[in-house]
């Protein structure tokens, strides 16, 4: 059933730092269909919804809960139905289901490369029916590309300027960017280029695999794992949530909202990118229906070294974006609630007990309108409390590890309790990356995931704290704490992939 009547949506917010789009929302198009997430909660009554990342609990008017039909979607077709969808978009609780959109012919696709030209043969064969502007940054020996043009520059100047310079040859209305180690699948451009059917859309990127699963530990590992990986789940892209940001490996853009990749950045340049597109109002999807696949590094000591590089970019994003790049967010009562139970003290355990309840109870505050509130608060609590000691274990094992070292040093008890921890985040990453996914390409097997795990930890911390010291920015391992009072919502982001 559709309305012209304008929906009334009133929301609750999660306490995580999200940018608030700053330029006006261009109206879905009669067609554009949006479907709730799976995930959502969706109370009795069909005129509350739980979900999103962050997390928020959104009340329907009777308007607005009669425009969704009972598989979940809303098909617009006056401006109540475009001003209901786009606002569940914008919430993270439904995802959109674009039936149009451009077409191949109005994209080019720019690949920058810097000595490889067996990726440029194997990538540049697959691309068909598409312009394709190679950039080659500085190689040794010149790069040629048959049934492409190609642009060489003499010295290298870095994956972000070679982009900025293939994009500014561009004269389709989208330019698609593609790494000389990454082939897409083919259908991947009908697959992506229906999300720019919303003219909010700025840019969309596939799922990133492993082009060859097997191998030693670390080839499995990366298959399992990979930082450019962002999971099975779709969803919009903004800075502190589940999908914080996504990888210019494989990427579509809109030519008129790209004003280039930072040049003074050779890493996190990607990110970079999409938090300013984000500021700017645009939106970001990720759509894992589109696949491309990457030739990962299968060596251990090259994968770890590019994990410490990685870790270099947080204090560059810092300087840029202040505390989106923090490697924790949290709220008092929940840092108070964690730290309590790393006491492993009965006095903690108790004080944990009542962080845990005094989250509880100013949860079921402020859903207490909503039908079953008090068996929604209970979930969305245990869900809470859950990622932030995957959080916690996290920061420790990764972004603090020199300081939890020291403290293991002189504290047998920390040792202890670092070990657990270590030891029990290692698990649960392994029963997400493989035990519990259906899709796991190759088994590794529990130990030698949570040896590699540990390994990829030291080398993304020995990278962040290499980085900020060196950049005298101590920003980037600041965590952002929330205030004790707040109403808001816990957030779901927790346990969120850093930045890379």
């Amino acid at each position: 059933m559709t309305s012209n009547t304008t929906p009334s949506v009133d929301e609750t917010e999660s306490d995580a730092d999200e940018d608030r789009p700053v330029t006006p929302k261009q109206a879905l198009p009669n067609g554009f269909q949006v479907q709730i997430d799976l995930r959502t909660t969706v109370v009795p009554g069909g005129r509350h919804l739980v979900g999103g990342s962050p997390l928020r609990v959104l009340s329907l008017s009777v308007a607005a809960a009669e425009m969704i039909d009972a598989d979940g979607r809303i098909l617009v077709s006056s401006p109540g139905t475009a001003s209901l969808a786009r606002t569940l978009l914008d919430a993270g609780v439904a995802h959109p289901r674009p039936m149009f959109g451009p077409t191949e012919s109005d994209v080019t696709v720019v690949i920058p490369v810097r000595d490889n030209q067996t990726g440029v043969d194997r990538l540049v064969s697959a691309l068909h029916g598409v312009r394709v502007i190679v950039v080659d940054d500085g190689s040794r020996v010149p790069v040629t590309a048959d049934g492409a043009e190609v642009i060489r520059t003499e010295t290298s100047a870095g994956p972000a300027a070679a982009r900025n310079l293939g994009a500014a040859r561009v004269q389709t209305d989208f330019v698609a960017f593609l790494d000389s180690d990454v082939t897409p699948g083919s259908d991947w451009l009908p697959k992506l280029l229906g999300h720019f059917s919303d003219e909010q859309v700025a840019l969309v990127a596939p799922r990133i695999t492993a082009m060859r699963p097997d191998g030693g530990p670390m080839a499995r590992y990366e298959a399992l794992h990979s930082s450019l990986d962002m999971g099975r789940r779709e969803g919009p892209v903004a800075p502190g949530t589940r999908i914080a940001y996504v990888p210019s490996a494989a990427m579509i853009m809109r030519r008129s909202a790209f004003d280039g990749f930072d040049e003074s950045l050779h890493v996190a340049e990607d990110v970079d990118l999409c938090w300013r597109l984000r500021s700017d109002g645009w939106v970001i999807r990720y759509d894992p229906v589109a696949l491309a696949e990457h030739d990962h590094r299968a060596a251990l000591r090259a994968g770890l070294d590019r994990r410490r590089y990685y870790g270099t970019g947080a204090a560059l994003l810092t300087d840029r974006h202040q505390t989106l790049a923090s490697p924790m967010v949290m709220n008092t009562p929940m840092v108070v609630a964690m730290v309590a139970a790393l006491t492993r003290s009965r006095w903690g355990f108790g004080l944990m007990v009542a962080m845990i309840g005094f989250i509880a109870h100013r949860l079921h505050q402020r859903i207490a309108h909503i039908p079953d509130a008090p068996r929604v608060a209970a979930r969305l609590t245990a869900q809470s409390v859950g990622f932030g000691f995957l959080q916690m274990a996290s920061a420790l094992c990764r972004h603090y590890w020199p300081l939890s070292l020291l403290l293991a040093l002189v504290s047998r008890r920390f040792r202890s309790v670092l070990l657990a921890v270590a030891l029990a985040e290692g698990v649960v990453e392994w029963m997400r990356s493989e035990m519990l996914n259906p899709d796991a390409p190759v088994r590794l097997g529990v130990t030698r995931f949570v040896a590699i795990k540990r390994l990829d930890d030291l080398a993304y911390g020995t990278g962040l704290w290499q980085g900020a010291v060196s950049g005298r920015n101590l920003g980037a391992l600041r965590p952002v704490i929330g205030r004790w009072g707040s109403d808001q919502l816990p957030s779901s982001a927790a346990g969120r992939r850093p930045p890379e």
